[in-house]
């Protein structure tokens, strides 16, 4: 049976190739018009047990039921949201009002009027907008093509997020500062994670802040996701892992020749959850809704808050939140880690930080109802045969002076008839001492500590007694005991950051490259440092490479921080990425002095330390570099021929500095990366940035659909480029919506390679469907790489 399933396949298959491109596209219409006609069942947005439960409970005021269960039924507005660190999120934001926006007006779509789309009024310095249209309408109506183009184009960048607002919230109440180290403890996808940095590079004249982003996620897939949208940001500050959140490990630093523990100033919680208050978008939930998704989340949630705690500075901020309603994943957490921390913990007030943000307080009183509509009021009602599925800190404390200090009603509740949103929970902890479980005098001082069966849940000997040294002041610097360490440690080289032992990779996934960083006389620096004139203050040590033997082909860079986290934990955390590349290896480069090229990934990075080889541009020449494939010398300005006369053939900086005395021409800094012909010149960079910086310059970078199927991505897929930019008229755009949330796709920055022939070829590179942040497997699949010689006259 199923050799013949497999030939009855084949069969097909080759038919199907045989088709003409207009059969193949009827074919595709008659199956969408089959699945819109009755192949698919409608799903009924109806749940009794939901209703009964909320309609109990008392979270949604009476009067407003009718208003809240409405509001579920309807589809979710989009929402994006501008960059905020980059220097030119002005400029998107004029280019939004004047441009787009206004196209917007007055049009109808399915017979629904647009209306102008609006700032949040919580966000900070209208950032982030939303609209009444749905992501459906915006992906599929012609008359909002360009719209579209733009929001996929500028995701694409990273100048632009396409995120739920009140997912917006958690990343705003951490209130955090450049200098602050910070944890995203269940990170994927991402959109959360890319705050966080923006955050962290406030300040775009800081090119490495004091504090870092680590970001992890429990499932090894997702983490690519997170490291794609990562990258976007071209941040040296962000790593991402791979561990369980409620067990993830303590890391040590190294402080003064001292190992101390790292604790985190600022956390992010945002734990799985059930997720009905995300009914508008993902309607699945309608259906398969029951209290006992609840109820088998609550225990692991629990864990993860108390794991973030642990690791929480003292004087930190922590922010737990779901996009659930239910109190069993939210008031009962929270009361729960506050109940144990024994006021080590507080519920912070944070009422005035969103000032126009509508949210309804915690509740302190609630029940437990089972699949079978069965309630229960306290532990003591529960029987024995239900311990299994309903635990003690499922309820509410039974202390009520004990309940009304812990004031739950500071945690935040948001409805989505309030303001056209999601349903979400926020609550904001803050680290006033210790936990109590953390405050005992360490028993040993031992090297290699023994399990003790007084430890806490989830945490082991080693741990513990590194928390212990710590947090009681017992340790380095104290003159009494040092922490303990890996026997093996001393053997390590001091530049290597080798990955888990292999046969614990099979387990959670792909086994990654190690981390090399340059040694200080590596003999590949000095004429890179030479070439480019590097300021001497560059952090060369923050150099790495992702392979021990051969040739470096890509440099990363990270912060300094992060090199001193990489370097002492490398046998206890997963990393999966980390670093922005800077530098491309070109081998042909080295007869012009060079063998490394600039990278327009990490150019924002490394110029604040380039001295040489700057080439100040004008608004048309960087018309001409990003509209041309290799323009011809004589193709700018007078001043930017001259002062390329004086270089030598090889990378080169380009510089557009704004006239503020001509308000009408783009009023941003922009640094590319290019590369000095003998009479011309080129840029490398990627498309999605190219179209972004010619939009800022007024240029219109849209063209129509292409007709021909072939030429159309499907949903879910990439688009398989075989063609290179000739020009603006070239450009292309991918149609299928590109989702911030829900997508991975890779974004490849042109090679070059320089022929001794001379001539001119075009670069012809593939991409597949998914698959890692290119940066992760530079190294491991450089064989698979199929690339032809880009030249330079």
């Amino acid at each position: 049976m199923g050799r013949r399933n497999c030939r009855n396949q084949r069969r097909n298959r080759r038919s199907t190739e045989q088709l003409s491109d207009t059969e193949k596209e009827e074919r595709r219409r008659s199956r969408e018009k089959t699945a819109w006609e009755g192949g698919y069942p409608e799903i009924i947005k109806e749940n009794k047990l939901f209703e009964h439960y909320y309609q109990e409970l008392k979270i949604v005021p009476e009067e407003e039921w009718e208003l809240f269960m409405s509001s579920l039924r309807e589809p979710l507005p989009a929402t994006i949201r501008i960059t905020g660190y980059k220097s030119h999120a002005k400029e998107i934001l004029h280019c939004l009002k004047e441009k787009y926006f206004k196209e917007l007006q007055n049009i109808e779509v399915e017979g629904q009027k647009i209306e102008a789309p609006q700032p949040l009024t919580w966000y900070p310095e209208e950032l982030a907008w939303h609209t009444n249209l749905s992501r459906k309408i915006i992906r599929k109506s012609p008359e909002l093509e360009k719209f579209h183009q733009f929001l996929v184009s500028e995701t694409e960048s990273g100048n632009i997020s396409r995120q739920e607002a009140v997912s917006m919230i958690p990343p705003v109440l951490l209130n955090i500062q450049s200098h602050h180290k910070i944890l995203d403890m269940c990170a994927a996808p991402g959109s959360k994670t890319a705050q966080l940095i923006e955050m962290l590079h406030a300040d775009m004249n800081v090119p490495f802040p004091e504090g870092f982003v680590i970001a992890n996620d429990v499932d090894n897939k997702r983490c690519y996701l997170l490291v794609h949208q990562a990258k976007r940001l071209n941040s040296p500050c962000i790593m991402v892992v791979n561990h369980d959140a409620s067990s993830i490990p303590r890391l040590l630093v190294d402080n003064s020749g001292s190992k101390e523990v790292l604790y985190y100033d600022r956390i992010l919680c945002d734990v799985p959850c059930s997720g009905d208050g995300t009914m508008r978008k993902n309607i699945d939930v309608w259906k398969k809704w029951t209290t006992m998704n609840s109820l088998q989340l609550h225990g692991l949630q629990l864990r993860i808050a108390t794991r973030g705690v642990e690791q929480l500075a003292e004087g930190g901020r922590m922010v737990y939140s779901t996009c659930s309603l239910n109190p069993v994943e939210d008031e009962a957490v929270i009361a729960s880690l506050l109940e144990k921390s024994e006021g080590s913990l507080e519920l912070a007030d944070v009422a005035s930080e969103l000032p126009g943000l509508k949210w309804m307080p915690g509740i302190t009183q609630w029940k437990i109802m089972t699949k079978e509509g069965q309630w229960f009021e306290k532990w003591e009602d529960v029987p024995i045969g239900r311990h299994t599925q309903i635990r003690p800190t499922m309820f509410p404390p039974k202390d009520e002076e004990k309940l009304k200090l812990m004031n739950l009603n500071r945690c935040m509740r948001i409805l989505p008839h309030h303001q056209n949103t999601g349903g979400f929970f926020v609550a904001v902890l803050i680290k006033k001492a210790p936990m109590p479980w953390n405050k005992r005098q360490p028993k040993f001082h031992r090297r290699d500590p023994v399990a003790s069966p007084d430890l806490p849940s989830g945490s082991n000997a080693s741990e513990t007694f590194q928390t212990e040294v710590n947090e009681t002041g017992v340790g380095p610097g104290n003159g009494e005991s040092e922490p303990c360490t890996n026997q093996n440690e001393s053997h390590k080289t001091d530049s290597v950051c080798c990955p888990p032992p292999s046969k614990k990779m099979k387990l959670f996934g792909f086994k990654e490259d190690p981390f090399v960083f340059l040694s200080e006389d590596d003999p590949i620096f000095p004429p890179i440092q030479k070439f480019y004139a590097l300021d001497p203050l560059f952090p060369k040590i923050n150099l790495l490479t992702r392979t021990q033997e051969g040739k470096k082909r890509q440099l990363y860079m990270v912060s300094k921080e992060l090199r001193n986290v990489l370097l002492h934990n490398s046998d206890k955390m997963k990393v999966i990425n980390t670093g922005i590349k800077v530098l491309c290896r070109n081998n042909d480069g080295e007869q012009y002095g060079c063998a490394y090229r600039l990278a327009q990934e990490g150019i924002y990075t490394l110029y604040p330390f380039i001295n040489a080889r700057i080439v100040t541009v004008s608004p048309d020449d960087i018309k001409v570099l990003l509209t041309q494939e290799n323009p011809f010398l004589s193709q700018f300005s007078v001043e930017t021929q001259k002062q390329n006369e004086c270089l030598d053939m090889g990378s080169i900086v380009l510089k557009y500095e704004p006239d503020p005395q001509k308000p009408e021409t783009l009023q941003c800094s922009i640094v590319l990366c290019g590369w000095r012909g003998k009479i011309s010149i080129r840029s490398f960079v990627p498309k999605n940035e190219k179209l972004h910086y010619l939009r800022m310059m007024g240029v219109e970078v849209f063209k129509e659909k292409p007709e021909s199927p072939k030429n159309k991505p499907t949903e879910g897929e990439s688009c398989s480029e075989e063609h290179v930019d000739k020009g603006i008229e070239s450009a292309y755009i991918m149609e299928s919506d590109v989702s911030t949330e829900n997508k991975e796709k890779c974004t490849e920055e042109p090679e070059v390679k320089i022929p001794d022939t001379g001539d001119l070829k075009e670069k012809v590179h593939k991409n597949v469907s998914t698959c890692p942040e290119p940066s992760v497997i530079d190294e491991r699949n450089n064989a698979d790489s199929k690339t032809t010689n880009a030249a330079i006259n």
